[in-house]
């Protein structure tokens, strides 16, 4: 059985080269992230470009997802770069300061803190690492006296314990942004720090104005990173195409014990909504520096794997990583390896659920066929990629695999879980159409003679939305 679950990795200085990121394609990459925190806005066109040309050589769909850098929370720079931070040491920040910071204080890139912070507040910097505990603020500046001390550096974040910074989720660099990633028609744009439904429908709404000359309406993701959000999921997640599980600013903000509980909780409901779902952040981060994981991440990734997740991301591993290739290769084996040890009850995950469409219906009619048929494939002709989605949402030791002619549906389907995208041409036959898949499975070797494989598509061929038919067939 092919793997399953997909991998998103970041590009990067380490993986920018088009050998390297040919090797990475080859290696089992599905997504590739345009993180828009770093580079150009031509910078990432170019490294759109080259990912499709090589993902059209080596004839794999891969999707782009850029990835929005959101407001940039963070201290300004210091005049040595760096400062230590000694526990029960005053440290000011200070959103007037203008000049280098040093031991005893810095500038903020985020300005508004003074307004989102009193007296007893707890801000943890880089990733929780540094504590300080917030004694009064002062105009703009804010007096802390440090907990938990160490080494801070130029431009590090600053999270608010238990979530509360106002800092609205696209600024004006996410804006232009936004038209960049258009222009190059991303299949995914991935939203930082969104707090409601509103954020993420903005959000959407500027991306199909920005994508309107190429007709492009890019599949939304939310990045579930403030605590705010965790209230607000269910309706957030109604707002979106699918969520990222980013653990790290996350975990800063809600604590670090907390996250696994809500890792499992929103790959659930996003399953559950037909929603795809990304586990993210420092999965396989001893790889940055070293040639194989830890068994503790080995275990990371293969659980986010039997929690149904559609996909694991790679971000430093293989942006800035020593061995981008390598981490993609173990990350795809573990997920080869749990994917093995899946329990199947797909009886019981029917016996709760009503489908009141005839699409859907048509989609876990397929399910239900091929699982107790032991079929070696699912076909679904599609126009939109939601009949694969569906499918996906449930796990089948059966791939599934979506044709289309529409290339956006492909890249939309590279993210979902045991979904093969194929790009196909248009056929207006039926009897045609259903003859080209299965000689298109057979002549890559996934069907041989004797197979029985189920089959879906629409009558009137074409029409989105239109999968009303299910058919059964042996390979002669």
């Amino acid at each position: 059985m092919p793997r399953a679950t997909k991998i998103v990795a970041t590009l990067g200085p380490a993986s920018s080269d088009p050998v390297v990121l040919e090797r990475l394609i080859a290696a089992g990459v599905d997504v590739v992230r345009l993180n828009f925190s770093h580079g150009s806005a031509q910078d990432h066109i170019d490294r759109a470009t080259l990912v499709r040309d090589i993902a059209t050589r080596l004839g794999k769909p891969v999707a782009l997802m850029a990835d929005l850098q959101g407001p940039k929370i963070r201290v300004g720079k210091f005049a040595q770069g760096k400062v230590m931070l000694e526990p029960g040491a005053p440290f000011v920040l200070d959103a007037a300061r203008t000049e280098p910071g040093d031991v005893n204080g810095v500038g903020l890139d985020y300005k508004e803190l003074p307004r989102d912070v009193r007296a007893g507040d707890v801000l943890l910097l880089n990733d929780g690492l540094i504590v300080l505990t917030v004694e009064r603020v002062q105009d703009e500046r804010v007096h802390t006296v440090v907990t938990i001390g160490g080494e801070l550096s130029n431009n590090k974040g600053i999270n608010k314990q238990g979530g509360g910074l106002t800092a609205p989720a696209l600024t004006a660099k996410d804006m232009e942004d936004i038209k960049t990633a258009m222009s190059f028609q991303c299949d995914y744009l991935a939203v930082s720090f969104p707090k409601s439904a509103t954020d993420m429908e903005m959000a959407r709404q500027l991306a199909n104005v920005a994508g309107e000359p190429w007709r492009h309406k890019p599949a939304m993701i939310a990045k579930i990173e403030r605590s705010e959000a965790i209230p607000q999921l269910e309706a957030i997640l109604k707002a979106s195409d699918g969520i990222m599980v980013a653990r790290g600013d996350l975990a800063v903000e809600v604590g670090n014990a907390a996250v696994p509980g809500l890792q499992k909780r929103m790959i659930r409901m996003a399953r559950e909504m037909d929603r795809v779902v990304i586990t993210a952040t420092q999965m396989m981060e001893s790889m940055i520096q070293n040639p194989v994981p830890t068994r503790a991440e080995v275990s990371d990734v293969a659980n986010a794997v039997l929690d149904g997740t559609d996909a694991v991301m790679l971000s430093a591993e293989t942006a800035a990583g020593r061995y981008p290739v390598e981490t993609v290769q173990h990350m795809a084996a573990i997920a080869e390896e749990a994917e093995r040890t899946e329990d199947t009850r797909l009886d019981a995950q029917f016996s709760d659920r009503i489908y009141g469409r005839i699409d859907q219906s048509i989609a876990m009619g397929a399910l239900f066929t091929a699982y107790h048929l032991g079929c070696k494939a699912i076909i679904a002709l599609t126009e939109s990629g939601s009949t694969p989605l569906w499918m996906s949402r449930h796990n089948i030791h059966v791939p599934i695999y979506g044709l289309t002619s529409q290339p956006v549906a492909r890249g939309r389907m590279a993210l979902f879980r045991n979904v093969r995208a194929l790009l196909v041409p248009r056929y207006t036959d039926r009897e045609q159409a259903l003859a080209e898949a299965e000689n298109l499975l057979v002549a890559s070797g996934v069907l041989k003679p004797g197979d029985t494989y189920a089959i879906t598509c629409g009558e009137p061929m074409g029409t989105p939305g239109g999968t009303n038919m299910l058919k059964v067939c042996r390979v002669g």
